[in-house]
């Protein structure tokens, strides 16, 4: 019984919660046609009320976003930072470390990157301390006394001293090591006064000694027990060095034995202690390739961050357009010199013939870079420099008409001869595409004014031995020279004997300019130096012994920009690491 009352009482509640169900749905249906059914027609009488807050919205939310990137921007730039491995790939085999031996591209840079001299040069090729603080000289030149800086250290963190300075340069003038640069230090006496303290005692006064205190300084600890007849052969030259650089020595990797087609990685690290601050790179690689190729191959595919000797620059460029082509512009002299022990070009009217006949400013223009023309035995701005004694101006018809007058008369073929003698001889340079372009130059030009002249392009080391036998009529050359004015080895006579290092690439011979040169290399002061090289300028100009034509450059392609590389004037090569401790190569967004 009480179930059915159960039964009843709970149908009635369902049926009634089912009729409550359905009048709500038939009052939101009735809702929904009132309120928005019938309302949508009148849609389209606000659309622009509705449309106008829509774009005023978006404009608001554009204004907010622009202000947080301006802010961001004003706040935040896009800066070179420390880190990253510094790649550089080099033509050449790596053989020693060891500054005191280092003659090649790839050990001169090796040895640069880990071993410090007493002084270097800073970005206006300015003479600056480096190991040293700076120098005293007494009033008869003949006397420097070097101050280092103090709490200097070897990679090892054994402490850098005079010691090691003295020792450096006894090893140097000791003819048993047959250090390269023994010919710059004879005769010169190198004492320690105390630990910071070193003298130097030259025979007599020369006004560029201060600029020969740039190589490498040795540790004395790590290489004193050895004779310094066995120093080219130990482990430390290609295992272990050590020096006081801003990079130390890390390992060393032969990823290819083969002879014509060897590579050789040597890996660097900062060096923590640097007395000029710790290097900003987390590494340096030194990459040095056996064949052009290689090097080439390896920088067009990215691996490189820098390249030193490639060729054949525009394949390195093409289709690269963030390589950059960094000049540095040498103080050197590219030059033509006349072997004036030639029986032609030992006619000084010749000579002077020749240069008349040369646009060297066109050459100049023609080489696709810019540089400073030589003009004069001296570089521009140049200490005694005066362009009063510049080499004879551009004009063909006076040349041709001086060679006349001397007797060379012009035959059926165009040609010159004088007593049955043509005008006849050889130019040689060293084969490379720029020596190639300027030689094809000169070879037109002195055939205008009647010259047969051949061309005799060789590789470096094969020309070496052609220019040290002196056989060769003409030759297209650079040489260094540096800061100073002091070109005494270039020109004065005593260069030409065996017995000296043989420079004098014209054979030239002039008392009057080994008078004047001799003179102005003993002057510490600069306006006596101006005057006593005033004779020598005045000879050369006459004399005709070379040809100037420019200041060569040292290219140095990088596959990127390289914060702190400044692009300046350089004596060598190497001197492009002048502030590598200051090198960056990565970037990010940095607060101000």
């Amino acid at each position: 019984m009480q179930f059915r009352l159960f039964q009843r009482t709970f149908r009635r509640r369902y049926r009634k919660g089912q009729r409550q169900v359905e009048d709500l749905g038939i009052q939101a249906e009735a809702g929904l046609e009132r309120l928005f059914f019938k309302r949508l027609g009148h849609l389209g009488k606000v659309w622009r009320f509705i449309a106008g807050w829509v774009v005023l919205l978006l404009l608001l939310l554009a204004g907010v976003i622009s202000q947080l990137a301006g802010l961001s921007s004003h706040y935040q730039r896009l800066q070179p930072v420390p880190g990253g491995t510094y790649t550089e790939g080099v033509l050449g085999t790596f053989t020693t470390a060891n500054p005191l031996f280092a003659t090649s591209e790839v050990d001169t840079t090796v040895s640069r990157l880990l071993f410090d001299g007493l002084f270097t040069y800073d970005r206006h090729d300015h003479l600056v301390g480096n190991l040293a603080s700076g120098y005293d000289v007494d009033a008869k030149g003949t006397l420097y006394t070097v101050h280092l800086r103090p709490n200097l250290r070897w990679h090892d963190r054994q402490p850098l001293t005079a010691d090691d300075v003295v020792y450096t340069y006894g090893v140097i003038q000791n003819p048993d090591a047959q250090s390269p640069l023994a010919s710059s230090w004879q005769n010169i006496k190198v004492a320690k006064v105390d630990a910071y303290t070193v003298t130097f005692s030259l025979p007599t006064p020369l006004s560029s000694f201060p600029y020969n205190m740039t190589n490498g300084i040795v540790p004395r600890h790590l290489l004193a027990a050895h004779p310094a007849g066995e120093l080219r052969t130990l482990d430390f030259n290609t295992a272990n060095p050590v020096g006081s650089g801003p990079f130390r020595w890390n390992v060393i990797q032969v990823e290819r034995a083969d002879n014509d087609n060897s590579e050789i990685l040597i890996s660097l690290l900062p060096n923590t202690d640097y007395h000029a601050g710790q290097p900003k790179l987390a590494g340096f690689v030194v990459d040095a390739f056996a064949s052009q190729e290689s090097l080439l191959h390896a920088f067009q595919s990215g691996r490189l961050t820098g390249a030193v000797g490639i060729k054949d620059v525009a394949a390195a460029v093409a289709g690269k357009p963030k390589v950059q082509q960094n000049s540095f512009i040498l103080t050197a002299a590219t030059m033509v010199f006349f072997n004036t022990s030639n029986p032609i070009l030992s006619d000084t009217k010749v000579r002077q013939a020749l240069v008349q006949g040369t646009d060297a400013s066109r050459i100049v223009n023609d080489l696709g870079y810019t540089t400073h023309p030589v003009r004069e035995p001296l570089l521009l701005g140049q200490l005694a420099y005066d362009k009063a004694f510049a080499e004879a101006a551009y004009d063909a018809p006076a040349a041709r008409a001086a060679l006349t007058a001397d007797g060379w008369l012009v035959g059926k073929d165009g040609l010159r001869a004088k007593a049955g003698q043509p005008l006849a001889f050889t130019l040689s340079a060293i084969d490379s595409p720029e020596n190639d372009k300027v030689a094809r130059s000169l070879q037109t030009y002195w055939k205008t004014i009647g010259a047969k002249v051949t061309l005799n392009l060789r590789t470096e080391s094969d020309l070496r031995s052609t220019v040290d036998a002196r056989g060769y009529d003409a030759l297209l050359y650079s040489v260094s020279i540096g800061v100073d004015p002091d070109v005494f080895v270039y020109w004065d006579s005593s260069q030409n004997d065996p017995r000296s290092t043989r420079l004098n690439l014209s054979n030239y011979k002039s008392t009057v300019a080994d008078t004047a040169l001799e003179a102005g290399r003993t002057r510490l002061n600069p306006f006596l130096r101006v005057v006593k090289y005033r004779s020598f300028l005045q000879a050369w100009q006459q004399d005709a012994p070379a040809l100037g034509l420019y200041q060569p450059r040292f290219l140095y392609l990088t596959n990127q920009k390289v914060y702190g590389l400044d692009q300046s004037t350089i004596n060598v090569g190497t001197d492009r690491f002048n502030n590598v401790q200051n090198w960056m190569i990565r970037t990010a967004e940095v607060t101000n």
